[in-house]
Formats: C-alpha cells, structure tokens, sequence
C-alpha cells in the first residue's frame, strides 16, 4: 500500500500546525499525529512567547539575554533572526485571534517583561487558534493515531515516510514533496518529565537512523519549578508565577536563590537544597487570592483539585525534565543535511538556546521557523514520484514498560541535573544492554536511541556548560 501527497507533516505542536498553513498556499498537506490533534507540548505551555513590542525595550536587550542564558553556545545568526522576527510573529497571532494579555511581564533571564500571556495557559490558546484555521483549510488534512516509523530516505534524499495507522496493521509508504519533522521533544525519557506522553524522541531517532546530522543533545533544559507528586509528567508551574514575585524556600522558609536566574542555574539551586529537605513555591505575598486567581486561573484551579491553595499554601516543588536544546541540524529556513527533509520546533537545532533555553523563546521558535519554509518551495521536486519499497517487519507501536521504566530511572539518576564521567559511562553501558532485550517496540526502540544519544554526547563534553553540569568540573 502506498499514498501520495504534496506535503507531509510530523507532529502537530505549534511548528507543525504553523507548517501546515504556510504549505497549504502550495499544495495539499497532510499532518500525521500519534494521538490526538491537540496532544504536544505546545498545549502544556503555560508560559508565554516572548517578542520586543515595547518602544522602551530593544532587539539587541533580547539578543544579549538570549545568549547568556545559552552561555554564548548559540548560533548568534539564528538568536538575531528569531529575535527580529519576533513583533510580527505576535501580530500574526493576534490576527489567528490568540487572546494575549493586554500587558506583559518578566520571566527568568530576560531584562524586561516582554512575555506575552494568553492568561496561564499560553500555548493552549496558539494550539487552538492555529487548529481552528486548520480545520477550515481546504488544503489540510489531518490522520489522528497515526504513527511514524520510520523516514523513507534514499541516496540522502527524503521521499516521505513509513507510516502506520489507526486502521492498518502494518505500515505503508506515505510519498511528498517534502516532510517535515514536528515531533517535539524528549522528556519522557527521563522519570521525572513536565512534557506530555507523546513526547519520547521519536522524530529525533527517525531522523538519526535516516543519517540527518544532531548537534547539543546534551543539552537537555530541567524546568525548576514542577509540582512535586508521585506520577510523570508533572504539573508545570509556570515562570510566570516568579515572573509575579513567587519565591523559592526551603523546609525553613528562607530564600536560596534568585527565582528570575536562567533556568539552569535554579534547577541547579533547587537540586541541591533537596539534599537537605523539600523546597517550596511561595506566592502568599504576591497580592492575596483575588490576585493569584486572576492572574494564574488554570494553575489555580488545577492545584486546588490536588489539594493546595495558591494564594495561601507553600507548594512543594522539584525541577523536571523540560526541554531539549539541541536536536536535528537545521539552518534558519529549517532544511536538514537531508534533501527535501525539514525540522521545525523542539525537535531541531537551530543554535538560538545554546546550552540553555531562555524562558518563552521556545513557542517563538517554533512559530518563526516553520514559516520560513516558504522560501525552499522552488527548490523541492515538482511532482511526488513513488517507487516500490520493501515492507518493515518485525514492529510493534506498543511500548515495552519494564524496559521504559530502567531506561528513565538510569537517566534520572545518571545523566540528570547533575552528572559525571562515570555516571554517564554507567549510563551508556546499561542502555545499550537494554537495546538487546527490546521485543520489536518502535516507541521504545526510539527512547533507547534518545537515551543513548543524549548521553554519548553528554560523554564527549568533558566541560560544564548551560544544563549540561559535570560535577568532577
């Protein structure tokens, strides 16, 4: 069985979304998503996108805090085309209906509040305004359940991808123009995780099995403020609750840290004083319940269901799993070493985060780089032309959990907030020990080969750098 059309999308956060309109100016597209349309973690984000829309503030203020929270690793190309593209990033939302915020506020690392919010659930509101335009674009169409296998490459050149659906039972040869991947991050290979079930790496393990250069997969960002609880993924307590004078305490109520520090350097802070105890998310002072509530109504509501009051209860909470800095290798317009194959969002290296993201640049980069493959149109071939393709064999979709579970507690412990030399050597030994008893899963089979990249690379940087934190340096 095989299937043809012009575009095919992998993923179906902001980037893919956003892909998928500009596409659809030039042919038909087809957005493949392995749950549902609404399932990525552009639909978790309850932070916001951060732009220079203020006369008082400055692209280059944006540039310069966007490069020492990446501690000057970034693409300092990529930082200036991100930043400058920031404004009309914003009013193209706004012109999609997003409901931002009439002002904007801090977030950790930047110099001035140039966050916008859509309440505390900012990138929940981008997901349904870019889905609405979706759904009534002629050109677009959706396969929801749908999973990717693998790339169809040949001779360096994507063709499409082996796809298998909600109602097939093995996968089939879906041939485009161009595909492009959407696939969000890695999280889930981690125990502690605030991204969303689909979130295990796949599009990266796609990509490298397919021969598409990676770059900084060891810089993988821990988000420092996640409810403490017993289950993954965690709930997200959002920048923006610092951003508005939340504080960060011990088991003794005293301040340890600046809360508005890049994230790094918080995670960091709060990982070491759980060595002595809880550490806990103070807002009582922050304007009293009316405030809290109207400010941050999601967040409110959601940790009134688990038991505390924001307004007057100190909320335990841990860093987690967040954000992958690095991934595929792309250039501004998001191409990939392979032809006709693009990556957009989490699952791309631009360079803009360097060795650490700054808070709100991530849905940003999304957004501004997927509407640049407008410019490769001319480029890619005039017509799909499928070939026959050998059947894949021997696959299952359902995950391995005993071996998921090993994976995600080795990378906790030893390729986490904190690591070292022999940690990660320890890491490396065990995953590919683990990558013999797999039983055909593909899920697994591509957090196995994350794990593993992550940690290689982790091996190969013998420097503390960003989030990437070796103890012995």
């Amino acid at each position: 069985m095989q299937r043809t059309t012009d575009f095919i999308i992998i993923g179906s956060g902001i980037a893919g979304l956003h892909a998928a309109l500009v596409l659809a100016d030039y042919g038909k597209v087809l957005i493949v998503t392995k749950a549902s349309l609404y399932d990525s973690a552009t639909n978790y984000a309850q932070g916001g996108i951060a732009a220079v829309m203020d006369k008082k503030d400055s692209v280059s203020l944006h540039i310069r805090d966007t490069l020492q929270a990446g501690s000057l690793h970034n693409n300092k190309d990529a930082v200036s085309f991100l930043v400058k593209n920031g404004a009309e990033s914003i009013r193209q939302l706004l012109a999609l209906s997003v409901p931002f915020d009439k002002e904007t506020s801090f977030e950790g690392g930047h110099s001035y509040p140039r966050v916008f919010h859509a309440s505390d659930f900012t990138g929940q509101a981008i997901q349904k305004a870019l889905i609405r335009a979706i759904k009534v674009n002629r050109n677009i169409e959706v396969w929801e359940h749908t999973f990717a296998v693998d790339l169809l490459v040949v001779d360096n050149r994507c063709y499409g991808v082996y796809v298998v659906g909600a109602n097939t039972i093995r996968p089939f040869a879906m041939f485009a123009r161009a595909t492009v991947l959407a696939t969000g991050g890695v999280g889930q290979v981690y125990q502690w995780t605030t991204n969303p079930s689909v979130a295990t790496g796949d599009g990266i393990a796609m990509a490298y099995r397919a021969g598409a250069n990676l770059a900084d997969m060891e810089f993988v960002q821990f988000h420092p403020t996640a409810l403490k609880e017993n289950s993954s993924p965690l709930f997200l307590l959002s920048e923006a609750l610092r951003g508005e004078g939340g504080v960060l305490v011990d088991r003794n109520g005293k301040r340890f840290v600046d809360e508005l520090a890049p994230r790094d350097v918080v995670s960091r802070a709060i990982f070491k004083k759980q060595k002595e105890g809880k550490v806990f998310l103070d807002m009582r002072n922050t304007g009293g319940q009316d405030v809290v509530f109207r400010r941050f109504p999601n967040i409110y509501n959601a940790l009134l269901n688990r038991g505390f009051d924001l307004s007057t209860d100190l909320i335990p909470i841990t860093p987690a799993a967040h954000f992958l800095c690095g991934g595929v290798v792309t250039d501004l317009c998001g191409r990939t070493s392979i032809k006709n194959l693009f990556a957009y969002g989490e699952v791309a290296a631009t360079g803009v985060h360097g060795a650490n993201r700054l808070a709100s640049n991530s849905l940003l980069e999304g957004f501004v780089f997927s509407g640049q493959i407008k410019a490769c149109i001319n480029e890619l071939p005039e017509a799909v032309k499928p070939f026959p393709t050998a059947p894949i064999t021997n696959y299952q979709i359902a995950s391995d959990i005993a071996i998921e579970r090993q994976l995600k507690e080795i990378m906790w412990q030893c390729v986490g907030i904190e690591r070292s030399s022999k940690t990660i050597a320890y890491a490396i030994k065990t995953l590919t020990e683990l990558e013999g008893e797999t039983r055909g899963s593909i899920i697994t089979k591509n957090m196995l080969e994350t794990a593993l990249l992550i940690s290689k690379a982790a091996y190969k940087r013998k420097e503390s750098l960003g989030t990437h934190w070796i103890t012995e340096y």
